[in-house]
């Protein structure tokens, strides 16, 4: 489905199966998040900054994506943002290392693991 030198990793299917949410270095930064039709077709970045970001889980309802931001200044947090990558929310603050979060079936748990 994706032909870049990079590659892609974390393939996450959206809960619909229209949809896939994958993490990649194809725009030359660290890691970033990308999702594309489930055919391989569109892929859209969804973020660019200066750390890295893997995509972990899809909300339920296909309206969210849970993600980890691991930098070299500050231990890994879990943030969520919305499946199209607008309004980025920080869930987590603290030293220890907060990764691999995943939405409870009914939404009304934080995206922990």
């Amino acid at each position: 489905l994706t032909k870049d030198a990079v590659g892609a990793i974390f393939p996450v299917w959206s809960p619909d199966g229209r949809k896939i949410a994958f993490t990649s270095g194809r725009d030359g930064n660290d890691t970033e998040i990308f999702i594309m039709d489930a055919d391989g077709a569109n892929p859209i970045q969804l973020t660019n900054n200066d750390v890295s970001e893997f995509v972990t889980s899809w909300s339920p309802d296909g309206r969210k994506l849970a993600f980890t931001i691991l930098s070299d200044e500050a231990d890994d947090e879990i943030f969520v943002m919305d499946a199209d990558g607008k309004n980025v929310t920080q869930l987590t603050n603290n030293d220890s290392l907060d990764s691999y979060p995943v939405w409870s079936p009914d939404e009304k748990k934080s995206p922990f693991h």
